[in-house]
């Protein structure tokens, strides 16, 4: 897609309810949610800094011993994410809206290191702003869940380093102290965000809690690896939507 399919929407509650119609839609299950940074002028304008999208069971996969085939639009958006994936201890209580902090970390079973993939069939998706981007599955297309990030219960965001590789060149390092509140804010966020919409959170659910080292744009046929620290790396290959996915290389 060259251009927005409608009218943009001009509020999150319009955003959101794009994205819930297209979920009632979409022939599959949840098993997850991507939550993405909101930044600038745009926080105060909408109140949050994080935004969210779901993440759907056949685009899940744990991480394997060789690389990951991972499909995307290949004339649309394309990106690769290195993140903090936090799984779901237990069912979130469907009447409770709101949650602190402690709250949040006692529904945390783990936390691991993982990659999002971003892609779109509208390439200029990341252009207008984070409504569109809300009203596109918050632009998700693919989580690879993987190895549990050592001593994790320490909840010592600075002690974990993410690097992002494509094609062997380094595109971002940072640690996951860089986003504000850490992993654990975005979970938070998430709890609240899935609760009011009426899909509370589900025990094993993933939540990919925001891009540690950015997000790296990247096309069909580029290898990427993300790196963190205590863990084994994580390497794919972006492929055509339409290819078989997780498949090995």
């Amino acid at each position: 897609m060259a251009e927005y399919p409608g009218p943009l929407p001009q509020s999150l509650a319009e955003a959101y309810a794009i994205q819930d119609a297209a979920i009632a839609l979409w022939p599959d299950e949840i098993a997850g949610w991507k939550v993405g940074r909101i930044n600038g002028s745009d926080i105060e304008r909408f109140g949050t800094d994080r935004l969210a999208g779901p993440i759907f069971t056949s685009q899940v996969s744990r991480q394997g011993d060789s690389v990951a085939n991972c499909p995307v639009y290949a004339d649309g958006f394309a990106a690769v994410e290195g993140e903090c994936v936090v799984m779901v201890a237990q069912d979130a209580d469907p009447e409770k809206t709101n949650y602190t902090t402690s709250e949040a970390i006692d529904l945390i079973a783990s936390i691991h290191a993982g990659v999002e993939i971003a892609s779109s069939p509208f390439s200029g998706i990341n252009d207008h702003g984070p409504l569109v981007t809300i009203s596109d599955f918050g632009n998700n297309c693919g989580l690879i869940i993987g190895d549990i990030l050592p001593e994790w219960t320490t909840l010592d965001f600075t002690n974990w380093p993410f690097e992002t590789l494509i094609d062997g060149e380094c595109v971002g390092a940072a640690d996951a102290s860089g986003i504000p509140g850490g992993p654990v804010e975005s979970f938070r966020f998430m709890l609240e965000n899935a609760a009011q919409r009426g899909l509370p959170l589900k025990k094993g659910m993933a939540i990919s809690t925001g891009a540690v080292t950015g997000v790296h744009v990247a096309s069909v046929s580029q290898f990427s690896t993300v790196r963190a620290r205590g863990v084994r790396d994580i390497p794919l290959k972006l492929v055509p939507t339409g290819e078989l996915a997780n498949s090995s290389v």
